[in-house]
């Protein structure tokens, strides 16, 4: 991000998302569309933007069907904005949300923009249907054929059961590992234990729900298809219950289960960005400030353990470059992908033995975990891909605001060995 004398002030001034739905329930019959005009339409209203020609929207989706090309353009010009506002379509795997966020702010800082909106969506319900390779090679083969008799005998070709579609796999190309796969890795190999897993997760949920009974999201979530708050966070679950579950991954040996993993999702999430000058014409409060951010990416092909750990290095980076501890914080908030993830950073961080095997001069030391995720994060909110980093993003923003002054940390990982930390100021 750009910094320094010449670079204007970046606020977050607004915020607004739909609740967060497990892949078919609420929004089995809603696209990636659907959910972020919603999004938008309830930030839209919040901010009484109706008509208003922004500088620019930017976000994305991570699972994306053939037609919806150019989403965020489609997106918008079915909201009230005016329809001149432009827009682009971002996508960094589970970094989406806050990449779109950077680039909006890296514009905003260099004066080429007022204002924008940095926004995310996901539906792990409707997916894109894929046929397997013969079927294709038929029907491509019928389009090139020269005559009706032709064409007709290729279909001949065809069998019922190449109607059957490919499953849809989140997985990494380079292991063929799911990102649960590979956490397991992470988990046997940094000792991080079931028990500690489920506790963690078990310590999500219940935060989230205080946070909800105290009406800390009051503000920040717009209904949608029924649902008034997410219908992942489970207010009764217990350790004897999270302990009852199977592993998910590894069937034999695994400690990763459906309770200390982030669900499948389905859900949208935007942020409305601003200049001090604009927010200020518009009698809108600053929030907080993105101050820093730093992107990194990590070798996880070899060292399988190691896929979603690469705020490892961005985080000391960006300290370095900012001349800060990782103790300096008033709030932390760490995306929840697999507890054990977490637990994994956390432990690197500590650890001047691993600090060392990653290549680094010293280990950052311990934080304060009373900070961390203070109000629940993606295991008990569940973690809609591009949706996640504006989720984030305004759950700590709102906590720099209510507190009045401070700092926030922010790490979040992404598929493909990638990940970025970010530092928000009040």
């Amino acid at each position: 991000m750009l910094t320094g004398n010449q670079a204007k002030k970046v606020a977050i001034v607004g915020y607004n998302r739909i609740p967060f739905a497990r892949q078919n329930t609420a929004y089995v019959n809603a696209g990636n569309k659907d959910m972020m005009v919603a999004t938008l339409n309830g930030l839209i209203e919040k901010y009484s933007l109706s008509g208003k020609l922004l500088g620019e929207v930017a976000g994305g989706a991570v699972i994306k069907h053939s037609w919806e090309i150019n989403l965020m353009r489609q997106c918008v010009l079915s909201t009230s904005l005016d329809p001149k506002t432009p827009a682009c379509d971002i996508e960094q795997a589970c970094n989406t949300g806050i990449e779109s966020a950077v680039y909006i702010a890296n514009k905003i800082a260099l004066g080429q923009l007022e204002c924008g909106i940095a926004g995310g969506v996901d539906s792990t319900s409707n997916v894109p249907l894929v046929l397997n390779e013969h079927i294709r090679n038929i029907l491509l083969s019928v389009r090139r054929s020269k005559s009706s008799f032709d064409r007709i005998k290729k279909l001949f070709g065809i069998k019922l059961k190449d109607f059957t579609p490919i499953a849809p796999m989140n997985i990494e190309p380079g292991t063929g590992l799911s990102m649960g796969g590979h956490t397991e890795y992470t988990a046997k190999y940094y000792k991080i234990s079931r028990e500690e897993q489920d506790a963690f997760s078990l310590s999500s949920h219940q935060k989230m729900a205080a946070a909800l009974d105290r009406g800390f999201f009051d503000d920040m979530i717009t209904p949608y298809n029924g649902l008034t708050i997410d219908n992942n966070l489970r207010r009764d679950t217990s350790l004897e219950k999270l302990a009852k579950l199977p592993p998910a991954f590894d069937k034999e040996n695994g400690s990763l289960t459906a309770g200390n993993s982030s669900p499948l999702t389905d859900g949208a999430s935007c942020i409305l960005l601003a200049s001090e000058e604009w927010a200020k014409q518009h009698n809108l409060p600053v929030l907080a400030y993105i101050t820093h951010a730093e992107m990194a990416a990590i070798e996880y092909v070899e060292n399988k353990q190691n896929l979603l750990l690469s705020s490892i290095y961005a985080a000391p980076r960006m300290l370095q470059k900012v001349g800060m501890k990782l103790q300096d914080f008033d709030f932390y908030e760490i995306h929840e992908a697999f507890a054990a993830q977490v637990l994994a950073t956390l432990k690197i961080w500590e650890s001047p033995e691993f600090t060392k095997e990653f290549g680094l001069d010293e280990n950052l030391g311990s934080i304060d975990r009373s900070k961390l995720n203070v109000n629940g994060s993606s295991l008990a909110a569940g973690h809609p891909f591009a949706a996640t980093g504006g989720r984030i993003l305004a759950t700590m923003a709102k906590l720099l605001h209510e507190k009045g002054s401070g700092k926030g940390f922010i790490s979040v990982c992404a598929a493909g060995g990638q990940g970025m930390t970010v530092i928000l100021e009040k």
